[in-house]
């Protein structure tokens, strides 16, 4: 029985690879070098933008974590990584040449897997497929993605608000309420007084943005306007826009007098996560620490996420897929790589181990890995495939998605160096166990 992994990119790398290690062959498709997207210049396989982009390597970041998952997986992308390292501290980084090339010659010389240069237009929910397309799928693809989806269930722009931790808010500074006392208080509202929203303000709009590529054109701001842009338009806008303080009675003073309020809404069940409502943005990621710090009561946020506008497809994942990257509509389909809503190279490589393992694993007829909130590699699709996440937006590897730990622990190293070897014994249990299963 073989598979059909469509787009040699990290995520479909890593899916044929852990399927070919379980002697199942793939098909590989991959349009190039007969048709390039536009962020696309190399003919070889699992393309980088830049040497760094493989972010922190230490376990006590979340991405470094995952990374250190994956080895336990076998995965190429750690492998060629290793092969290809240059010199960068704290961080990742590797040859970006050396190390798409890499990943192609293994890929190439495969006996299990026949690349097949050829795009592909149609799918067949009958046939064992894994979808791995990436941010810039193309457009004959996008529609066959949108018939087995549903037409509401394929987004083309990411316009995702900035993320902070629950505990890194300055609780003294802030307040819950619901505006006008309607509902429950779950937002938690940051007021601002005159002298503080135009200092805010005046931060905002001279803040340095990212460039827009030229695949990123205005289509992205028509639905989802980025804060700065609002600002520009007049220096009250905002104050009738997102951060409207009408009915917003602080319980602290008894009063609804602030000049502006920044509202946070909770973005993950757990309460550990809070997006920045209304604050999608195209500023640079230092320039929005720089710039969103200044809200009262996150002068001291940990950001989780920076907000990001670009061209982007990704599936409605909440409603798709379960913890598997498996839809659920059609089984013999699993999704992996950016088009599910993770966020960054390494989350989409990890996906595509974590869809190939179970693909292999489903046509085995044997047990498929369970995803495990105390791990990152299992609390990714765990985030993305969580139906009460109504709000869907993409989401990068963090610790604010991983179970925390049954003790407090203040030292925020130490404690997610607890966590991260918590989720390390949990992989190598799981992988020993379905050892010993097959």
């Amino acid at each position: 029985m073989k598979v059909k992994v469509i787009g040699a990119g990290l995520a479909g790398c890593e899916a044929a690879w852990q399927l070919s290690k379980r002697n199942i062959p793939v098909e590989l498709y991959e349009m190039k070098p007969k048709k390039f997207s536009p962020a696309h210049t190399s003919e070889n396989f699992a393309e980088l933008v830049c040497s760094n982009s493989l972010k922190a390597d230490r376990i006590e970041n979340a991405c470094g974590l995952l990374k250190e998952e994956m080895r336990l997986f076998g995965s190429l992308m750690m492998e060629a990584a290793d092969i290809s390292r240059v010199p960068a501290g704290g961080a990742l980084a590797v040859d970006r040449e050396i190390f798409s090339k890499y990943i192609t010659d293994k890929i190439k010389s495969n006996p299990l897997i026949t690349v097949i240069n050829d795009e592909v237009t149609d799918i067949d929910s009958g046939e064992y497929t894994i979808i791995a397309t990436g941010p810039l799928t193309s457009q004959t693809l996008s529609e066959s993605i949108k018939e087995i989806t549903g037409g509401d269930s394929l987004y083309f722009y990411d316009a995702a608000a900035p993320v902070v931790t629950e505990e890194s808010i300055d609780k003294g500074k802030v307040f819950k309420a619901a505006r006008y006392n309607k509902g429950t208080a779950d937002y938690i509202n940051c007021p601002m007084t005159k002298e503080e929203y135009t200092e805010f303000y005046n931060a905002l709009v001279s803040a340095e943005t990212a460039p827009v590529k030229e695949f990123e054109n205005s289509k992205v701001f028509e639905g989802c306007m980025p804060v700065e842009v609002m600002a520009k338009r007049g220096f009250e806008t905002l104050t009738f826009g997102p951060l409207k303080p009408v009915g917003l009675v602080n319980p602290k003073t008894g009063k609804d007098d602030s000049y502006a309020v920044v509202q946070l809404r909770q973005d993950n069940k757990e309460g550990t996560l809070y997006n920045l409502v209304g604050f999608q943005t195209n500023l640079k990621w230092g320039e929005q620490k720089r710039v969103f710090s200044m809200i009262p009561g996150l002068h001291d946020a940990e950001f989780m996420r920076y907000g990001v506008m670009h061209r982007n497809t990704y599936i409605n994942s909440p409603k798709l897929l379960d913890k598997y990257y498996r839809m659920k509509k059609y089984p013999k389909i699993f999704f992996a790589g950016q088009i599910t809503g993770v966020e960054g190279y390494v989350e989409s490589a990890s996906s595509g181990i974590v869809a190939g393992f179970n693909m292999a694993r489903m046509l085995m007829g044997k047990e498929m890995l369970d995803a495990d909130a105390k791990t990152c590699i299992g609390a990714l699709p765990l985030y993305i495939s969580n139906g009460a996440n109504t709000n869907f937006q993409p989401m990068n590897a963090n610790f604010g998605i991983i179970e925390g730990l049954n003790e407090k622990i203040r030292n925020k190293a130490e404690r997610y160096n607890k966590i991260a070897l918590r989720a390390l014994d949990i992989i190598k249990k799981q992988l020993n166990y379905m050892e010993e299963l097959t």
